[in-house]
């Protein structure tokens, strides 16, 4: 089947101390890296191969399908990403991406916030693996956790200032930590690579959760939180791109593929705060993010995106 024809068709399935204390773990711009190792892009993708899917919920895609009973506490969705991929190229899937997880989670058990723990995620991958795909990085030093907890508190206080960007500015000890992101994602990747020499592997970037300027309902940030918390994600996505080039890994732009579809939009790909569907966790993707990134990644191992 012709390569457009696939993608069209996959598109179509479907307190002010804590905040403080909070802050001190968040943004920071990446440092220069090194050239890229070679990596594994060219490797054909072919059905029957075995692809791995590591990452947190965004990835797992809670509430954007039926939950994966074996899934446990991880809470992931039938129809996210991994599975739409694995369904539209005939690969056996091992899904072990889990709500809550950090990059520290792919080589130590996790314990999710309900159900047993669970093993390392690494621990799906091994020397016949063919692809995997990573989407981690934003719970990490708990980056989320302050955007749409600590910084929520602070705007009911505070809602016309800019209160979670004035306590940042006062923690210059926060400047390292997307830096660490990146360190620590290219140590996933160098990981992954050791139990799979000749697997191709995909980092994949967050989409446009929070609009560039202005708020809504669904996003109870301060008015000048809004650029804080957009600028945040930027930063992320520059550690999760910088760790691909690093380590010669290839990059799914979801940032830029979801521009206007953030949880202000008129047709929000994000859930906010109280999502009026029920397909949706709030802050959390929708089924038709789920469906841009399937989509996106076909296109990068069919050939026709161009690689970071």
């Amino acid at each position: 089947m012709h390569r457009q024809a696939r993608r069209r068709r996959i598109l179509r399935r479907g307190g002010t101390t804590a905040v403080a204390v909070a802050l001190a773990l968040l943004l920071a711009g990446c440092p220069a890296t090194r050239r890229a190792p070679e990596g594994n892009p060219d490797r054909a993708i072919e059905a029957g191969d075995t692809y791995v899917a590591l990452g947190d919920s965004y990835t797992a895609g809670y509430l954007t399908g039926a939950l994966d009973p074996d899934s446990g506490g991880c809470l992931r969705s039938l129809d996210n990403y991994p599975h739409r991929l694995a369904r539209e190229l005939d690969l056996r899937l091992t899904d072990v991406s889990c709500g809550g997880a950090t990059t520290e989670d792919v080589t130590a058990p996790q314990q999710p916030s309900r159900g047993g723990a669970v093993p390392p995620q690494l621990e799906a991958v091994d020397e016949d693996t063919a692809l995997v795909t990573i989407g981690l990085g934003g719970n990490d030093f708990n980056l989320f956790g302050v955007l749409i907890v600590s910084c929520v508190q602070a705007g009911r206080q505070d809602p016309a200032g800019a209160p979670c960007a004035d306590l940042a500015a006062e923690n210059p000890k926060a400047q390292d930590n997307i830096g660490k992101i990146r360190d620590r994602l290219v140590d996933v990747v160098d990981a992954v690579r050791d139990r799979a020499p000749e697997a191709r592997i995909v980092l994949v970037g967050y989409p446009q959760t929070f609009p560039a300027s202005t708020g809504c309902a669904q996003l109870p940030l301060a008015e000048g939180d809004i650029p804080f918390a957009y600028d945040a994600l930027i930063s992320l996505n520059s550690a999760v791109s910088s760790a691909a080039r690093k380590t010669g890994a290839e990059y799914v732009d979801v940032w830029a593929a979801s521009e206007g579809h953030d949880i202000c939009a008129a047709e929000p790909w994000i859930a906010g705060a109280a999502p009026p569907r029920p397909d949706g966790a709030a802050y959390h993707p929708y089924p038709e993010e789920q469906e841009l990134v399937a989509g996106l990644l076909l296109e990068v191992l069919e050939g026709e995106a161009g690689r970071d």
